[in-house]
């Protein structure tokens, strides 16, 4: 048996440990499932950081256990994670506080344009708003106002992926490309902003709080006889930098320029696709650093995107998950009936799934518009999965325009790919061919990729992304589908979010929520 790669991809609702081969074969894997947060106040959302370790540690004992001679072939490995989910450590390590995710909606207050003296000149660029609003998200602006004396005791703050290297290694080390969200990060350097930078003086995170930075593909650290002791990984096998979860997942569809671009069906729903160049595809808001080392990830993403096929779940669709738990298949493959039963455009029922405020509308709701005595529970699945491809393919259109591009081809991954329909329903809203990667796990394939490369077993990433990079099916969209989606696009989905704006607003004046 060859040598194998395994990948750790820590999301927001489970952790997988992921074996695969240098063929990009998913070999082997391991899945802990956990809830995705706590909320002790409305709009808040913590997670124990231990869930995170403890369920990393689960799930290694758990591959070594069922396949023993398999995790024998292990020759690195590497971690992805969800993103801009922070956690505040001491030195050794433990956490000092519940880590705030991504998905949590608290506001610092908005001390910047009083203490600054860039404040003049934000106001004369009319960037002042801006600035105000990135540093009322800026959780660690939260926790130095509301928690000091926790900030003082800080001695790292961490990415989840920074955490759980560091716990592997004893390495407070994290891969350039995981830095993403509210932190003092030159993007287009891709380093740790200077004293004076702006990002440094919005999200004021002293230097010596962050970890050092390791170049993607390179190695980070070697496994501790303790961390191996915990998880039964050999002591001193190599961990590599890898990247965030969408990063991993551009990379493990092989989206290695602008003619392509990758969509994927995650709890976050994103159009992500990889430029040597840098631009900004929303004004002022830096496109990410890529797993490619050099290259950016220009970005569009829809705030809990295919969460909301979790929430249709819970509150509707108790029947169909049962029915896939007895057929031991994905609740999404028996969801497919559902999309059967509605046509295109599901009888005029058009979903705006803005279900968390976004980047570039802050002030939304989610929407359900042009309801009838006609629809059922299909019509209305049907309607958020379509909804879900409009505000991704409004996405697309930003990319294309920002970077001066056309994209010709679209891969899909994420959860919800599993799904012939969703797929099929994508590919006739996009209008474009859509290729799915032989494997779901397509962010771990990723992370296996700068493993392998970074352990020597290709020269290269490039040559990585050659032989382990596959396409299993392609969807072409259906001429007269495409055509019903684009006149409900136009006519239709792209003017909800301009009509209904000023109800959000006073929606959220009149009951306070989402916080402003």
């Amino acid at each position: 048996m060859g040598k194998t790669i395994l990948s750790i991809d820590c999301g927001t609702q489970s952790l997988r440990a992921l074996i695969f081969s240098t063929k990009g074969e998913l070999l082997a894997s391991e899945k802990i499932l956990y809830d995705p947060y706590v909320s002790p106040q409305p709009g808040w959302a913590e997670q124990d950081p231990e869930i995170f370790w403890n369920s990393l540690v689960r799930a290694c004992q758990g591959l070594k256990q069922k396949n023993p001679d398999l995790f024998e072939t292990i020759h690195g490995m590497g971690i992805t994670s969800q993103r801009a989910t922070m956690i505040n450590t001491d030195l050794s390590g433990k956490p000092l506080r519940s880590a705030i995710t991504w998905l949590d909606q608290r506001k610092a207050v908005d001390k910047f344009p009083m203490k600054s003296v860039l404040y003049p000149f934000l106001k004369i660029g009319h960037l002042d708003r801006l600035v105000s609003q990135l540093y009322r998200d800026g959780k660690c602006n939260w926790i130095r106002q509301n928690q000091p004396d926790l900030w003082k005791k800080t001695h790292k703050y961490l990415q989840v992926s920074g955490f759980l290297n560091f716990r592997l290694t004893g390495e407070f080390k994290d891969s350039v490309a995981s830095q993403i969200g509210h932190l003092p990060f030159n993007y287009k350097k891709m380093t740790w902003c200077k004293s004076l930078e702006p990002a440094s003086v919005v999200f004021h995170v002293e230097r010596e709080k962050l970890p050092e930075l390791i170049p993607p593909g390179e190695t980070i650290g070697r496994i501790t006889r303790q961390a191996a002791e915990l998880t039964g990984l050999c002591e001193g096998l190599p961990v590599i930098a890898c990247g965030s979860d969408k990063g991993c997942e551009t990379l493990g569809m092989g989206v290695l320029n602008t003619d392509m671009a990758s969509l994927s069906f995650g709890t976050t729903a994103t159009v992500q696709t990889t430029s040597a160049a840098y631009f900004e595809a929303i004004p002022l808001m830096p496109p990410y650093p890529a797993p490619i080392p050099g290259h950016y990830n220009p970005e569009i993403e829809i705030f809990r995107g295919y969460w909301m096929i979790t929430w249709f779940k819970n509150e509707f669709a108790h029947k169909e998950v049962a029915t896939a738990e007895k057929k031991g298949i994905p609740p999404e493959l028996e969801l497919d009936n559902l999309l059967i039963q509605s046509p295109p455009g599901a009888m005029g029922l058009v979903v705006q799934p803005y279900w968390g405020p976004g980047l570039n509308h802050p002030d939304a709701k989610g929407a359900m518009i042009g309801f009838g005595d006609v629809h059922t529970k299909a019509h209305v699945y049907r309607a958020v999965i379509e909804g879900l491809a409009y505000a991704l393919l409004d996405g697309v259109h930003i990319l294309e325009k920002r970077g001066k591009t056309k994209i010709k081809k679209l891969a899909v991954s994420g959860g919800a790919s599993q799904s012939d329909q969703i797929c099929q329903i994508s590919a006739d809203i996009f209008n474009r061919p859509l290729v799915r990667g032989k494997t779901t796990e397509t962010s771990g394939l990723g992370a296996a990729i700068l493993t392998a490369s970074g352990t020597g077993l290709f020269d290269s990433i490039h040559d990585a992304i050659d032989a382990m990079v596959c396409y299993d099916t392609v969807f072409e969209p259906n001429p007269a589908h495409a055509e019903t989606y684009n006149k409900l696009f136009q006519g239709v989905y792209q003017k909800i979010y301009t009509s209904l704006k000023p109800l959000y607003k006073n929606i959220r004046n009149i009951t306070g929520y989402p916080e402003s």
